[in-house]
């Protein structure tokens, strides 16, 4: 292309967009969704807003490491600055293949996020982001580098500076700028300046070294030292306070053969292997987990079925009912927490809003329960990959000191999901059965999303991994490290790749360098709504085959225990969860049959002769002629004695039975005493003369008014219907593709109405106002429009009072109304004339 055919070069960002087709400006709209909301009226409001502070640093904060290196050399160059420029603080003088390949694609990148734009004869960082970057003494540049000679000298003396050109072996001047922009030359021309530098002391030399890679300011005192004598009188060190000096930029830059980073990171670190398993190994390993993480749901919920612990004033649970469901489900306390969320985010635990407000499982637990096993498990998944509750945090300290309590508020960390979905996809890059080594996984997302100032004690995002990494092995989507089948499916993952290959392997002939590889490889993208349901419902199907059957029957052994062999269905769970206690879990579960737990069952309504069904059908093995026993004579004296109220009561026919209670020393706090030969009165409720009579040994049973056997079975406490909660959005969310075509359609219609040219002396103050001209000049325009059927520039205030301008074509005008096809709103409209402002004439020549 020919410089006469070649696009003027755009004056200002608004004009670099305006040049841009809708497939660039779309991806603009995506990387930075913060532009669109609300939809700006034109590109020039969309450049303003792309130049904000809080949007610009949103951006900056998303770039990659070497993204980021990039435009930080751009802010220590030149303005505007050239490629080559931009290359050589890059690559400096050796010229770093790898810079020279991957920085067209950073640049690139910049570009379209709107923080550069510019040809690359004359590129330009957006002001804000230079403001940012560039060096100062309150914030340092990362490069390390100083302020440039020109900034460094402009508060020094027209003398001071012309005894410094001397100094340095240039001619003085007239006037103090050539001579600030002749030593800035000595010390940008790389033979001459290695002439200087060789006649430098070398413990000058050695102070050099010291500032070269940053910080580049240093001491001094009133009577500097020879070596530092030598290099302030040439300018090589330049003085900023009292007390002061800097390094300037150009000296920097020699000294580092033109680099402005000492390590400039063009390719991400590589997600190292930390050991391979059979894929079928990892597979069965996750389902094994999986299966123990519904078993887990299930206790910590069956514990609160009756009612959980008691919700804080401040919301949460207290750190001593968080201790005591770790002791309930046999975990630490952080992993208990971990459950505790996990189950608050699928939406099956909540408050129950009452008074005495306590957690309890919500009605969704009873359909969870329903649900087959692997589905159960991918309902607790998709939960976890998308909630900002992060379990992590719980026993740590907010931003008032305050302690973060499981369920509790400020928890909440937006960046969550995004972290999660992230490390698993760098998993699922793994050829199947690696498990990766964490620390290759913290650095490469360091490299993705790198810390502002390198501030390692703020490093959310690398506690939010290696959460995620042991969150996952937890939930079975992980196994061995490795990331399981199901693990994939639910990512929407593709097949993973051969053993052997890297990463993002070259994947052409031209490809050599693997370069940029995490650019050019498809990452794995969050999924929406509906391909996240349908990707969960293929990660159960492949988890579904691999989870134990549940079994129908238990083996009873003599010493009044039963093994379950395996996970138990269901009713059989229930009811030997009423009838026996848990005494270990594990591959196999074990029960222990007591008296105290046969009782639990006749309470609940059973009867002996029940339970010798229910074992005798349920057994592999014969009933145990202890266990029998053992049921027979809870029974017989199941009832033997009734207690009711009076404030309480106790009877029995046999009147010998309640001598002995009175006699027995432990009945003294029940304040018993006889009534009649078969009935004792007591001070205690029903309910404290139950419990002190059972701890005695005996075996009563409460009645009603009526004198029947009350059967005290346990009640389910739910809560009234609740929602799970929902995360907390990173900012706003990418627009999906109907939303970005109406913003673009709005973008270009308002654009088109700010920037039509107007007929010579019709079009307003050229300061954005809006055109204003008589009721009946705007209604003679209006209908000689619709005869010549020419478009318009109108001004327009809507019922809100919020003005526009907007470029119509009249169609009829009529009853104080013109009907007219907008070229903003892209439909056709009616207005009010009374709320048009004005109206101009297009030019002739208007496009």
């Amino acid at each position: 292309m020919s410089t006469e055919d070649r696009p003027p070069a755009p004056r200002s960002l608004a004009e670099a967009l305006r040049a841009r087709g809708d497939a660039s400006l779309g991806a603009l709209l995506r990387s930075r969704p913060d532009l669109i909301t609300p939809v700006p009226t034109d590109l020039t409001q969309l450049a303003t807003r792309a130049g904000t502070r809080a949007s610009v640093v949103r951006a900056l904060e998303r770039l990659d490491r070497f993204a980021l290196q990039t435009a930080e050399a751009l802010a220590v160059a030149a303005d505007p600055a050239t490629y080559g420029e931009l290359l050589g603080l890059m690559a400096g003088d050796d010229a770093d293949p790898a810079v020279v390949a991957a920085l067209p694609h950073a640049l690139n990148g910049l570009r379209e996020q709107a923080l550069v734009w510019g040809d690359d004869d004359r590129l330009r960082l957006v002001r804000t982001a230079r403001e940012l970057l560039a060096p100062s003494p309150q914030h340092p540049s990362p490069t390390g580098l100083g302020p440039t000679v020109q900034e460094a000298t402009a508060g020094m003396s027209p003398g001071r500076i012309q005894e410094i050109v001397t100094a340095a072996g240039l001619a003085s001047t007239h006037d103090s700028v050539s001579a600030v922009t002749a030593l800035a030359g000595l010390f940008t021309d790389r033979a001459r300046m290695a002439a200087l530098l060789a006649a430098a002391p070398s413990d000058s030399l050695d102070v050099l070294e010291r500032l070269v890679w940053g910080p580049p300011y240093g001491q001094v005192t009133a009577d500097p030292a020879p070596r530092l004598r030598w290099l302030l009188d040439r300018g090589l060190l330049l003085p900023t306070a009292p007390g002061t000096v800097v390094l300037p930029r150009e000296v920097a830059l020699h000294l580092r053969r033109g680099l402005a980073h000492r390590a400039p990171e063009p390719v991400p670190p590589v997600v190292e292997t930390a050991a391979v398993h059979r894929p079928q190994v990892v597979d069965s390993a996750a389902a094994g987990q999986a299966y123990t993480a519904l078993a887990t749901v299930e206790e910590l919920l069956k514990d609160w079925d009756e009612g959980g612990p008691a919700v804080l004033r401040a919301g949460g649970l207290s750190v001593r009912d968080l201790k005591r469901t770790a002791v309930a489900l046999d975990v630490p306390e952080p992993v208990a927490a971990f459950w505790v969320e996990l189950a608050y985010a699928a939406g099956l635990i909540a408050s129950d809003g009452e008074a005495d407000e306590r957690y309890a499982a919500t009605p969704a637990y009873d359909e969870w329960l329903e649900l087959p096993a692997a589905e159960r498990w991918s309902r607790l998944v998709t939960a976890w990959l998308a909630a900002t509750r992060t379990a992590g945090l719980v026993g740590g300290r907010d931003a008032k000191d305050r302690t973060l309590s499981a369920l509790g508020p400020g928890l909440d960390r937006s960046a969550a999901p995004e972290v999660r979905h992230r490390v698993l996809a760098l998993l699922a890059g793994l050829p199947e059965g690696a498990a990766p080594a964490a620390a290759s996984v913290l650095a490469r997302l360091r490299w993705e999303r790198p810390l502002r100032g390198d501030r390692r004690e703020d490093d959310l995002r690398g506690r939010l991994a290696e959460w995620a990494l042991s969150e996952a092995e937890l939930l079975g989507v992980t196994g061995r490290g490795a990331l399981s089948a199901q693990g994939r499916a639910l990512l929407g993952a593709p097949a993973a790749p051969a053993p052997g290959r890297p990463e993002a392997e070259p994947s052409g002939p031209g490809d050599k360098l693997p370069v940029h590889h995490h650019h050019r490889a498809a990452p794995l993208t969050a999924l929406s709504p509906a391909e996240q349901a349908v990707a969960s419902a293929a990660a159960a199907r492949l988890l579904a085959p691999l989870l134990p059957e549940p079994l129908d029957h238990v083996l009873l052994q003599a010493d009044l225990t039963a093994v379950a062999p395996g996970p138990l269905r269901r009713p059989l769970a229930d009811m030997l969860g009423v009838l026996a206690d848990v005494e270990s879990k594990g591959g196999a579960t074990v029960y222990r049959f007591t008296p105290g737990s046969v009782r639990r069952a006749l309470d609940a309504g059973q009867a002996a002769s029940d339970l010798h069904a229910f074992l005798a059908t349920h057994s592999r093995t014969p009933v145990p002629q202890p266990l029998a026993y053992l049921i027979d004579d809870v029974a017989r004296r199941h009832g033997h004695l009734r207690v009711g109220a009076a404030s309480a009561y106790v009877r029995c026919d046999d009147d010998a039975v309640l001598s002995e209670i009175l006699a027995d020393k432990r009945a003294a706090g029940l304040g018993l005493r006889r009534l009649a030969p078969t009935v004792l009165a007591a001070q205690a409720d029903p309910a404290g003369l139950l419990e002190g009579l059972r701890a005695m040994g005996f075996a009563p049973a409460a009645e009603s008014a009526e004198g029947d056997v009350l059967i005290t079975r346990a009640l389910a406490h739910r809560t009234p219907p609740r929602t799970a909660p929902e995360p907390v959005p990173d900012g706003p969310p990418v627009p999906d593709d109907t939303l970005l075509a109406a913003a673009l359609r709005a973008i270009r219609a308002g654009d088109l109405a700010s920037t039509t040219p107007r007929k010579p002396g019709t079009a307003p103050a050229a300061n954005g106002e809006l055109p204003r001209t008589g009721a009946a000049e705007t209604l003679a325009t209006m209908q000689a429009a619709v005869l010549t059927g020419e478009a318009l520039w109108i001004g327009y205030v809507n019922a809100e009072g919020a003005a526009s301008q907007r470029v119509i074509a009249p169609i009829r005008v009529e009853g104080g109304f013109v009907t007219a096809y907008d070229h903003t709103a892209d439909e056709v409209r009616t207005y009010p004339l009374h709320r048009i402002t004005g109206v101009a004439e297009l030019a002739d020549d208007a496009g």
